[in-house]
């Protein structure tokens, strides 16, 4: 039973509460107002575990299948709803479960906070049972971690943990307590955290930056915009588009800037990158200049570096210093957070159109739609193609559903072809290209919005990396629509087995499992569909459903997703086939 003791401190009153370390965890996370949070139990998490049971009714803790499936849950529900996710786990192979998912956070900047157990304090360097290092080990992949080691410092340790996994450029944040923390009782206050000493999470806009920027835009004749997840992260959506529209700016994402623009709009000429767009990644080597927004330049965007807008200024908006000039050289940096900087410039931008050079972009838009987009939307062939399932699923959801892809050629499909109406829809792993992101996500991603349509996109490989979050799904009754494109191969590795390594296709046939069967094993609705005449109902009864539904699309076997950036060539080879 806890006990209250009041102090007096300069004329405000403190109530204490005398509770234990495992209660004081559950109380910060309610004062961080977290209501869901992802995880697997262990006895050395166990005292913070039997506090969940106490307090089930303001906290729902989720039981996923395997501690990643917390991680990528945790991430789903960060993205699609802009709030910090939450996973816990036990120690040794519970907290080592949790790297991929920490890992992936870190390079695509969600926040996350991670709470693991550890062995009592007396027992650390021992070789205990189910001990590991998971502070070293996490410090590569991590915005900041720390062990607990005493309750009293819980309070301080937590607070900090949000603060620094959700300011500035956000990420994962892993807290590790030992098993005696957890069981100490001590006075517990909390106060949120607003500030750490010498942490500065994003810097004040400049207006001698802001007005460079601004001369450069202003005079370019073929201006070119790439923006990136931190126009999302950022919230700076409305910012973005008035900065674009009031420029006349052609306007090109990259695959996690995807959803901060509708599809529709009528400057945006669509994806950079390996296996993005004709038209944006020819033309980022023919405009002069390029304004980079919240994205970092990584190698799937730029090719081969030597050969990547080297005739244009490069105007880049960043909260991270870390990332200006780490790839490409730039003429103008504005450093700061997104939706403060594109606000403040917008008075030194004068009103523009760039109507020819917007019409360059559609003019390959016309050669890409020819060469690839018609034959994998419209095929003439037998086989089904990926581009026409999301073709379906637009048809369907009229471009508001959240759509979760995982990591291969659906990927780049869905990317590809998926139509957005608005932000935070677009749910993927960007930088790890983590295969098995995409089930335990979309779980995340549909508890972060309730409201919304949630349909995971997968390949048959990287959904049985993770199928045993199914049970999740049947355990929750978390209404996820579940794609799966199933080729019966690791399709994206066998493209490039293909088309560099003379068809040598070593391990990449995958001799798969009745997946109907399963998914009815877990008393979720399933469909399989072979030909093209039955795939628009289907997509529609999955679509309609209030449940989870789990539908089975048998594409072609030997499908390759173009364009193409080969490795270490020019944006400027891209192959159309």
């Amino acid at each position: 039973m806890a006990t209250k003791t009041q102090e007096k401190m300069q004329d405000t009153v403190k109530v204490k509460e005398t509770i234990t370390g495992a209660e004081a965890v559950i109380k910060c996370l309610l004062a961080e107002g977290v209501d869901v949070l992802y995880g697997y139990p262990g006895g050395a998490i166990m005292p913070v575990y039997d506090e969940f049971y106490k307090y089930q009714d303001k906290i729902h803790h989720v039981l996923t299948r395997h501690e990643q499936g917390a991680t990528h849950a945790a991430q789903g529900y960060a993205r699609v709803s802009g709030k910090v996710g939450v996973a816990i786990a036990t120690s040794g192979p519970g907290a080592t479960n949790l790297i991929t998912g920490i890992a992936d956070a870190q390079i695509d900047s969600t926040p996350m906070v991670c709470i693991t157990g550890q062995v009592a304090e007396h027992l650390l360097g021992t070789d205990a049972f189910q001990e590991t290092d998971i502070v070293g080990i996490s410090t590569p992949v991590t915005k900041w971690n720390y062990q607990i080691t005493k309750a009293s410092e819980i309070p301080e340790v937590m607070a900090k943990a949000f603060y620094i996994a959700k300011s500035g450029r956000p990420g994962p944040v892993l807290i590790d307590i030992t098993k005696n923390a957890q069981f100490e009782e001590f006075d517990f206050e909390y106060e949120k955290c607003t500030s750490i000493r010498s942490y500065t999470p994003k810097t004040k806009v400049l207006d001698e930056q802001l007005k460079a920027a601004a001369e450069l835009i202003n005079a370019a004749k073929k201006p070119m915009v790439v923006f990136g997840q931190g126009v999302i992260l950022g919230e700076a959506e409305a910012e973005f588009k008035a900065f674009i529209e009031k420029a006349g700016l052609p306007s090109a994402w990259t695959i996690l800037g995807l959803s901060a623009l509708p599809t529709s709009h009528e400057l945006n000429v669509g994806m950079v990158g390996m296996h993005g767009n004709y038209g944006p990644n020819v033309l980022t080597n023919e405009c002069d200049v390029l304004i980079a927004v919240g994205m970092r330049f990584d190698d799937r965007v730029t090719g081969d570096l030597s050969r990547y807008a080297k005739q244009a200024k490069v105007v880049h908006f960043e909260i991270d210093p870390a990332e200006v000039d780490k790839n490409v050289k730039t003429d103008v940096a504005v450093l700061g957070d997104a939706k403060e900087s594109l606000a403040q410039i917008l008075p030194f931008i004068n009103e523009n159109s760039h109507e020819e050079w917007l019409k360059e972009f559609r003019d390959r838009d016309a050669i890409e739609f020819d060469k690839v987009i018609k034959d994998v939307l419209y095929p003439e062939k037998d086989g089904l193609t990926m581009g026409e399932v999301m073709k379906e699923i637009n048809n369907a959801s009229g471009g508001d559903a959240v759509i979760v892809s995982d990591v291969g050629q659906h990927q780049m499909f869905a990317c590809r072809y998926a139509e957005f109406n608005q932000s935070k829809s677009n749910i993927t792993s960007g930088g790890l290209g983590t295969m098995g992101f995409a089930l335990p996500a979309a779980i995340g991603a549909k508890m972060g919005a309730p409201e919304r349509e949630v349909v995971a996109v997968i390949g048959d490989g990287g959904y049985q990396m993770t199928i045993q979050e199914l049970g999740t799904i049947l355990q929750t009754k978390a209404a996820v629509k579940i794609v799966v494109l199933n080729n019966e191969f690791l399709g994206m590795v066998r493209q490039w087995q293909q088309l560099f390594f003379d068809k040598r296709y070593a391990s990449t046939e995958m001799v798969n499992p009745d997946f109907i069967t399963i998914a009815k094993g877990y008393h979720i609705p399933a469909t399989r569909v072979t030909k093209r005449e039955d795939l628009a109902s289907a997509v529609q009864e999955m679509m309609q459903s209030e449940e989870a539904y789990f539908l089975e699309v048998c594409v072609e076997k030997e499908d390759n997703v173009f364009p193409m950036i080969p490795t270490g060539s020019s944006v400027s080879d891209i192959r159309l086939e």
